[in-house]
This record gives C-alpha cells, sequence and structure tokens, in this order.
C-alpha cells in the first residue's frame, strides 16, 4: 500500500511546493525575497511566475518610488520605455489580503482589471487601497516579502523626479537584475 501512495505523496509535495512560490529578486541595490501567495490569489501569482519565468522582469526598473507610500515596477526599462506585457489579470483584490507594509500588490489602472506585469511593494499600511477601495475593488495583494526589507527602504529612500510626464522616477535607475524562483530544500 505504501508503494502504491508514494508517488502519490510525492507528487502532492510537488504541487505544494508549486501553490506557494517563494522568488528572490535581485535589484542594483540588494536582494528581496518574496513569499507569493496562491491560495489566496492564484490568478495574479500564475501571471506573475510566468513573467518570471520568461525573464520579462530583467532589466526592468523601480519607476515610480513614494516613500512611506509604495515603490513600483515590472514595467519600464532604464530609458522609461513601457515593456509590451501583453497578458492582463482579473482583478482578485477580494481575497482577503490587505495592502499592508511589505506585501505586493498588482499595479493597475482605472480599470480595475488592467493589471498586466506592473507591481508594487507597499512601503506603508495602504488600507486605502483594500477591497473595496473606493473604485468598489481595491489592488490585489499576492505576497509579501520575507527578506529584504532593508533593500526596500534603501529603494523608497533615493531622490526622484519628474521625467516626461512621469512623477516619482528615480533619478538614478534601480534595476531589476533578475528575479526568479527559489527551488524548494
Amino acid at each position: 500500500m505504501y508503494k502504491m501512495l508514494a508517488p502519490l505523496a510525492g507528487a502532492l509535495l510537488s504541487f505544494a511546493a508549486l501553490a506557494a512560490p517563494t522568488v528572490e529578486m535581485q535589484t542594483s541595490m540588494g536582494t528581496m525575497v518574496i513569499e507569493l501567495d496562491s491560495k489566496k490569489a492564484p490568478k495574479s501569482v500564475d501571471n506573475f511566475v510566468k513573467y518570471v519565468n520568461e525573464g520579462f522582469y530583467n532589466g526592468t526598473i523601480f519607476h515610480r518610488v513614494i516613500p512611506g507610500f509604495m515603490i513600483q515596477g515590472g514595467g519600464f526599462n532604464a530609458a522609461m520605455e513601457q515593456k509590451s506585457a501583453p497578458r492582463k489579470v482579473e482583478n482578485e483584490a477580494s481575497n482577503g489580503l490587505k495592502n499592508d507594509r511589505w506585501t505586493i500588490a498588482m499595479a493597475r489602472t482605472s480599470d480595475p482589471h488592467s493589471a498586466s506585469s506592473q507591481f508594487f511593494i507597499n512601503h506603508q499600511d495602504n488600507a486605502a487601497l483594500n477591497h473595496p477601495g473606493s473604485d468598489g475593488w481595491g489592488y490585489t495583494v499576492f505576497g509579501k516579502l520575507t527578506q529584504g526589507m532593508d533593500v526596500a527602504d534603501k529603494i523608497a529612500k533615493v531622490p526622484t523626479g519628474n521625467r516626461a510626464m512621469y512623477q516619482n522616477v528615480p533619478l538614478e535607475p534601480v534595476t531589476i537584475q533578475s528575479v526568479k524562483i527559489i527551488p524548494e530544500k
């Protein structure tokens, strides 16, 4: 009986490992580790992981930095050219996760279902971004930093200014060098 269940147990362990992936984000200011919550935000995590596996985030920047609010990245290169991000993801902000300090959430336009590749890391508790929010939706939290909070703090403190039509852009680019899934040990 055990021999018959062993492959099933292995498959379940593999599924569990994939169900809560952890990513390492190497930036020009240091490394952050983010635990994703695929149980509460399965569509957002799946979308983010697809972009990670495609290498989409490599070479993008944190293009919007507001200390005491959030740091946003995942959509522009150092020349402030927006990368084409074809996939959109349905808003999952009603999942019970809150936009608390150190959580990661999907950035979007005024269209609640417009999130694609861009994300932000909350630099403080941002209750106004929680479901239902002022627009009836809120912003989908899909994970949290488990390491590198000091790196997020350093990024939040960089000098910023205006660049073309964009505000709060770091004067010196803060580059996301790589994002990768950390294998389970």
